[in-house]
């Protein structure tokens, strides 16, 4: 197969003209006549508006065609081959592994070992999405708060409620393995070749649904509504867990846990210091939510394309190195998204965005965070958890004590002026948000470093300082505060059989590498060390 790299179309041509112009393109650089009958995929697309009066779209495809050699020394044309995620070797074990979360690392680590026939069991304490969807909108309608599913529990974990963002920074042989049973499950096929693939929030419920289904299919099983209250350790290796469901204690048998527990689960992390297990603080980071006008940012950064049905809402990606050493950037952006209630326990206010597959919400809205690393925090290694429970419950009570969350234009925050009424942009935040002023909710350094941030990252994107622009606080969850320590090469923690993993314990960072991370843990736990 021939992959043809660098195939450029301007990005005004009529949409349903693509694979008929892309073939065009093909025939001529491999000097093919226009005649002849061709077979092609697109491997991958992205957007080049470094020009703004001429915003391109980017391809690379790949070709079948008889004797391929013929087109060596071509310029931008390879040979390529795909590769199949194969495991090729099946082991054998006496209990059945326990996965502990179905968030993305947990699922697809589950999925593996089912392929492999080890009937795991996955243990989640939140709902199935179905109902964990009912019960996040009667939290975003009601104020009525789920402390064991809601953004951050449940089927999916919190990926779940977000964009669906797919890109990640890890480059891995994995990674077509995780898109291809994304695609299977119902998402687009497109997400396979897109440069910044993504899913939407309204598809990834029926995604995640049916992943589960094919886990059960293939002989695993998953318990919802239970929790993972004890791990049973006796001379430094596992030999059992306790569940709870509805009050209820059940003892488990089994030599292999794998801990796939998410960013926020705070109760087990205790729980595991408790236990033994070597967990190191790590930096995250801490702040706001920033809202836009879509428009304004879809005209920043494609100029006279901001309309083009091509293009579809822009996204950006900014970041600011200040002199006090701290950086300040924007995380998970939502392009035509909505700012949403992410909190996990009573009396506290988390934001967090997601957007729906059409991206067409009037605002952007994106995380603006703080960095934060361990010698902000002197003693405990859970320290960071306080700290970023400190900053909800001061929100929640800035709100109003409601679940509403504080918010401040731009420009207020800027002159420390609290804000008393919204300017033309609206919040998309629900149950509700209250005018304030975020100084009284956020650390000194939190807020300077937000200022100084501001100013550098408007130089890189026009705008992005607007008086009314919007921010929400507390956006607190972007990240895990610790990482569970674990070996190399068995991904084992100091407990034998224990197996952290995913964005929980530290190894990943959004939806992608936790997936993958699940892939290697479940390689892993069979004795496949790559």
């Amino acid at each position: 197969m021939l992959r043809i790299s660098n195939i450029k179309l301007r990005a005004d041509f009529d949409p349903s003209k693509e694979k008929q112009l892309l073939e065009l393109k093909i025939k001529k650089i491999l000097k093919i006549k226009q005649d002849k009958m061709i077979t092609f995929s697109i491997s991958k697309k992205s957007i080049d508006a470094r020009e703004k009066n001429n915003v391109l779209l980017v391809y690379s495809v790949d070709v079948k065609v008889e004797n391929e050699t013929l087109y060596a020394g071509i310029k931008d044309v390879s040979f390529f081959e795909p590769i199949e995620y194969v495991i090729k070797k099946t082991p054998k074990r006496i209990t059945r592994p326990i996965v502990v979360g179905s968030g993305p690392a947990g699922l697809f680590c589950a999925l593996i070992l089912a392929e492999q026939g080890l009937n795991p069991i996955v243990v989640e304490q939140g709902m199935d999405v179905d109902r964990r969807k009912m019960a996040v909108e009667k939290f975003w309608k009601y104020g009525v708060l789920d402390p064991n599913s809601n953004v951050q529990f449940g089927e999916g974990g919190a990926g779940t409620f977000s964009d669906g963002k797919l890109t990640t920074g890890i480059k891995n042989t994995r990674i077509p393995k995780v898109l291809k049973e994304f695609v299977e499950a119902g998402a687009p096929k497109e997400i396979s070749y897109l440069s910044k693939p993504h899913i939407g929030t309204d598809i990834l419920i029926t995604v995640v649904r049916n992943i589960r289904k094919k886990i059960e299919r293939l002989g695993g099983e998953v318990r919802f509504e239970t929790k993972m209250k004890e791990l049973n350790i006796e001379n430094g290796e596992i030999r059992g867990v306790v569940l709870e469901n509805q009050g209820n204690a059940e003892a488990i048998e089994t030599d292999a846990v794998v801990l796939a527990i998410g960013h926020s689960a705070r109760d087990t992390f205790y729980m595991l210091k408790d236990s033994g297990v070597d967990m190191i603080p790590k930096a995250f980071a801490v702040g706001v939510r920033i809202e836009h006008f879509q428009k304004d940012i879809d005209l920043q950064q494609y100029g006279n394309f901001a309309k083009s049905p091509i293009l579809g809402a822009s996204d950006y990606k900014l970041n600011a190195h200040l002199p006090n050493g701290r950086g300040v950037f924007t995380f998970c952006m939502c392009p035509g998204g909505h700012v949403v209630a992410a909190a996990s326990e009573e009396n506290a206010v988390v934001s967090n965005g997601m957007s729906y597959s059409t991206r067409s919400g009037e605002n952007a809205n994106s995380a603006l965070l703080v960095s934060v690393t361990p010698n902000d925090f002197n003693g405990d290694v859970l320290a960071a958890v306080e700290f970023q429970r400190k900053l909800e419950r001061k929100a929640f009570e800035l709100g109003g004590g409601n679940y509403f969350a504080p918010v401040q234009l731009v420009g207020d925050f800027l002159s420390d002026t609290g804000s008393k009424q919204l300017g033309d942009i609206i919040p998309t935040y629900s149950p509700g948000v209250t005018p304030t002023d975020l100084r009284e909710c956020l650390d000194d350094f939190i807020i300077d470093s937000l200022k100084d941030g501001l100013r550098v990252l408007d130089k890189k994107l026009a705008g992005f300082m607007k008086h009314d622009a919007v921010l929400t606080a507390v956006e607190s969850r972007s990240s895990s505060p610790v990482t569970i320590k674990r070996n190399q090469l068995s991904y084992e923690s100091n407990i034998k059989g224990l197996y952290p993993c995913g964005e929980g314990a530290g190894y990943a960072g959004g939806i992608t590498s936790s997936a993958v991370d699940g892939i290697k843990c479940a390689e892993a736990l069979m004795g496949i060390y790559e």
